[in-house]
């Protein structure tokens, strides 16, 4: 049964118990929800928190955590999702629930490879701790006893005994400091880090901890309980996934794209043939680039190429008139004669324009779907280069680029983070000189779209003073306001329909 506006209403008017189930803003998330939704409201929060969890991580590279400006724009993107941002707001049982919820489903979908749970941990613990840090002493008390963990705040007298020892044995701590925090008494074996680099008193297996370290110990607590839980959501996948109505979200939830639908051919017939080769260099995103070269020096790309470049293309503004004439003057440079061509490849070319098979008209890929789907084998020059090159390799392709190497370095520091998207984003800022983009990188074609926009005065130029930067430094330059609030464009059916468009391609 589904939970209508109007019943809730009714139910809040009754003078419902609903805050029972939510007593504080921030949970572990141990008990699963147990209500029915509907499938659009599942949907809707799903793809809400993936927007929240990417707009996390692109904060968290992009500032200082814990910094005000981090906390600031962080504060203000939960607040446009709607999900919970204030410790002690009245009447958020609708953002509680939804946060608890939407937690859930993304669980299931990002349960299913190493590389997505370790993506999730990492912005559910970052979330989390920004969320912990924003709780006054006491909902910090009142939470640490929602969870069962049994950490105490000492009392005043014991702080006042211990408070010499608490002084020289806390970094960057004065004596009014000590008086003013919340001292917790927590076992040692689970301040294991803390004492391990001197930051707590130990005293009879117990160590104290102060309100700023505390949440070190949560967090941990936190990650441990979530691996295992995803670990768990693993194994019981293949039951939740035999539901016909769950399996096509699930499956595409963890490759979403939540920006413009670029199927929509805006620039159409506005680029000219004569041009993509200048264009490549100036306003195509790296993993474009390098198919346009690998297409020019091989004059061949195989399927995988042809479909990721193709379909970018399309996107760009190529009418079909013209990526025929592009795709058959390169390819008969090559092996293949205009015979040959005609026959195979021209007709897959008409069907990515949707004049053929099915007549569906196909959608550029986004970064996710180049990122997480058919990474490339030998021979192949398809795929993200962040996410699919060797380190070496990139290095020295950014190096043939003529990026410098202070940029160089900044870029690798991402990728070793696993930030592929931001790492396209720095690569945007170095090879356009600005240090404020302006926008958040979710898909090639937006790539483009921004770079012409910016290369033709059709958007502010934001420069700041450079300053040096060395590689342990936080991007700070990359001050990015996410394009998350842009309509979303789901691409649920047009990823599925592409099954069939891969089987047009598969001549090599």
């Amino acid at each position: 049964m589904e939970f209508s506006r109007e019943k809730r209403l009714k139910a809040r008017l009754a003078g419902d118990r609903r805050g029972d189930l939510y007593p504080h803003s921030l949970q572990f998330y141990q008990l699963p929800p147990t209500e029915n939704i509907s499938l659009a409201e599942f949907e809707n929060f799903a793809i809400d928190r993936l927007k929240l969890l990417k707009i996390v991580e692109n904060l968290g590279v992009s500032y200082v955590k814990g910094s005000d400006e981090y906390k600031s724009r962080l504060e203000r993107e939960i607040r446009k999702l709607k999900f919970p941002f204030k410790a002690l707001a009245e009447d958020d049982y609708d953002a509680r629930r939804k946060d608890h919820i939407s937690h859930f489903i993304l669980r299931l979908a990002y349960c299913q490879s190493e590389d997505l749970r370790r993506w999730f941990i990492q912005q559910e613990m970052d979330l989390f701790r920004y969320r912990f840090n924003e709780l006054t002493g006491d909902l910090v008390e009142k939470f640490l006893k929602y969870v069962n963990l049994s950490y105490g705040a000492i009392s005043k007298e014991v702080k006042e005994k211990l408070a010499v020892q608490l002084l020289n044995s806390t970094p960057g701590l004065s004596g009014p400091k000590v008086e003013e925090l919340e001292f917790y008494k927590v076992p040692l074996q689970e301040a294991m880090d803390l004492f391990r680099v001197r930051r707590v008193y130990l005293l009879n297996a117990f160590t104290y901890v102060p309100q700023t370290d505390i949440v070190a110990i949560v967090l941990n607590n936190y990650r441990t309980k979530l691996s295992k839980a995803l670990a768990l959501t693993a194994r019981s996948l293949p039951a939740v996934q035999s539901d016909e109505r769950l399996q096509p979200l699930l499956n595409h939830l963890s490759h979403s794209y939540v920006g413009p639908d670029y199927s929509i051919q805006k620039n159409i017939g506005k680029i000219s043939l004569e041009h993509i080769d200048a264009l490549s260099v100036k306003s195509f995103p790296l993993c474009m680039r390098q198919l346009h070269k690998a297409m020019r020096d091989n004059h061949h790309l195989r399927h995988g190429g042809r479909m990721q470049y193709g379909l970018f293309l399309k996107g760009i503004g190529l009418t079909l008139e013209q990526a025929l004439q592009f795709w058959k003057s390169e390819f008969i440079k090559g092996k293949v004669d205009a015979d040959k061509f005609d026959k195979g490849y021209a007709y897959s070319i008409r069907h990515n324009y949707g004049k053929e098979g099915k007549r569906t008209d196909y959608t550029p890929f986004s970064c996710m779907k180049i990122i997480l789907s058919n990474p490339p084998s030998q021979g192949d020059y398809h795929g993200c280069p962040f996410r699919h090159s060797d380190p070496e390799l990139l290095k020295q392709k950014l190096q043939s680029y003529k990026i410098p190497p202070t940029g160089i370095t900044q870029i690798l520091e991402l990728v070793k983070g696993m930030h592929y998207q931001l790492a396209c984003q720095k690569y945007f800022q170095l090879t356009h000189d600005v240090d404020d983009i302006g926008f958040s990188l979710n898909h090639p074609n937006q790539y483009f779209a921004e770079s012409q926009k910016l290369l033709s005065g059709g958007r502010e130029v934001k420069k700041e003073p450079s300053e040096p930067e060395s590689s342990q430094q936080k991007l700070s330059s990359q001050k990015s306001t996410s394009s998350c609030s842009i309509p979303i464009s789901s691409n649920t059916e047009a990823d599925t329909e592409l099954a069939g468009l891969d089987a047009y391609f598969t001549e090599d």
